[in-house]
């Protein structure tokens, strides 16, 4: 019996790593699981007739991945290229690839379920629509918003 409840305290627990990002002042967290590369700034190439949010598609060893500005599309303001600029390539369930302008990569820290607050959603907030919650790093202080990779990114995002 004891047993038991110690899987249950560690599944309950389980550590998760999160690759950290920054759009400007603010940092957000993605799991790392979905995480496939991360790339220096590229050559973009754009897209005619496409969502605002599409900077283009990209030429990664071969495989054609759409960019997309996530900043435009939580309604930030638009990027700004610098040398800190990354792409991060995700890799959708649907075994598609997107490629993710950040501002800067930050770190991989691990965080578990008692560091986590669930988001409650309210339409009119459109980042609150892209969370599944918020982490609390205490050793550096600062909460961190952890993206829904799956509400961020639709099958239809990879459609470019």
């Amino acid at each position: 019996m004891e047993e038991i409840m110690d899987i249950q305290q560690q599944e309950e627990f389980e550590q998760v790593q999160y690759i950290v990002i920054r759009y400007g002042d603010e940092v957000f967290g993605i799991d790392i699981k979905y995480v496939d590369n991360i790339v220096r700034m590229q050559r973009i190439t754009r897209v005619p007739n496409v969502a605002s949010h599409i900077k283009g598609v990209l030429n990664l060893r071969g495989e054609v991945i759409p960019v997309i500005s996530l900043r435009i599309k939580m309604g930030l303001e638009p990027d700004e290229i610098t040398k800190t600029t990354r792409i991060i390539i995700i890799k959708l369930e649907s075994g598609d690839s997107i490629g993710v302008l950040v501002d800067e990569v930050l770190e991989v820290i691990m965080m578990d379920s008692s560091q986590i607050e669930k988001v409650g959603y309210n339409s009119k907030e459109t980042i609150a629509s892209f969370l599944f919650g918020v982490g609390k790093d205490q050793e550096r202080d600062r909460l961190i918003s952890l993206l829904d990779i799956n509400a961020t990114f639709g099958d239809k995002e990879v459609a470019v």
